[in-house]
């Protein structure tokens, strides 16, 4: 068994993950709770599959991956301008942001590449196509496993019916390019994107909603869709007691926990 094969069990093995996302300040600078990102790192509950961040961040938060029963370190390698709502960029360029051997320096375990499409311009489309492929690869010849990210261009102006056919579409696609794990957006037929693709397909907790509770309920409805998986930001951290929201979270996941009982037991409001 190769490393790429170990690395891919250790997250999935037969649970589904659970992934606890901190990278915003890539795209959005400080934000809510990750103003200090190593403090908010070591918020983040134990028992939690892996942590995504920022190539950066990997040194200021190393404690988080250093002990025996740790998280994997999951790093976004490549930057794209569609997650730049502030500055209402439009185009979706990807580059590449973080060379593959720097990561592994700085302790990476898992890739996460980022490919949008329908961008509107056949050239940015390819240019996309062109740089998830080539990390894909890359990553895969060193034996690291790949999330592939499927992010739709202006998906807060879709009907509920054109983000499911855009996302149903890309995470097929992100996937016969290699990747080992598609992390996109919950639809309103989520189980069309988990049973069309063939590998696990993570849930986005994407923006902040109004409860824990409504959180917790988004992330169970995932699963029973055929989610692999989870991976919260905002959600799980934007909260009042991120430790318990967290395993709450992973009970819901992992053993199909009740959202309503999680929520009274960890006395999440």
């Amino acid at each position: 068994m190769d490393g790429r094969e170990i690395r891919r069990k250790r997250l999935f093995g037969d649970d589904r993950a659970v992934i606890i996302a901190i990278d915003h300040g890539l795209f959005d600078g400080p934000i809510a709770g990750m103003e200090n990102l190593p403090a908010t790192a070591e918020r983040i509950h134990p028992t939690v599959d892996a942590v995504l961040l920022a190539p950066g961040m990997l040194r200021h938060c190393a404690k988080v991956f250093a002990g025996r029963r740790r998280p994997l370190a999951v790093v976004r390698l490549n930057w794209n301008s569609v997650y730049c709502f502030h500055w209402n960029y439009r185009e979706a360029q990807s580059v590449n942001g973080y060379d593959v051997e720097d990561a592994l320096r700085e302790g990476m375990d898992i890739a996460l590449v980022s490919l949008t499409l329908q961008t509107g311009s056949e050239q940015r489309d390819t240019a996309n196509v062109e740089i998830y492929a080539r990390l894909v690869n890359r990553c895969h010849s060193l034996g690291i496993p790949v999330i592939g990210e499927y992010f739709p261009t202006g998906h807060l102006e879709m009907s509920s019916e054109q983000l499911h056919e855009n996302i149903r579409i890309g995470s097929r696609i992100a996937a016969e390019l290699g990747a080992d794990a598609i992390k996109t957006f919950h639809t309103c037929r989520f189980q069309e994107v988990t049973e069309t693709c063939p590998v696990p397909v993570l849930g986005l907790g994407a923006e902040k909603l109004p409860t824990p509770l409504d959180a917790l309920k988004l992330a169970a409805t995932e699963v029973q869709a055929g989610a692999g998986g989870v991976v919260f930001g905002r959600n799980a951290i934007q909260v009042s007691d991120p430790f318990s929201f967290q395993a709450a979270l992973c009970a819901i996941v992992r053993d199909n926990a009740d959202p309503q009982e999680m929520a009274r037991k960890y006395k999440l409001s």
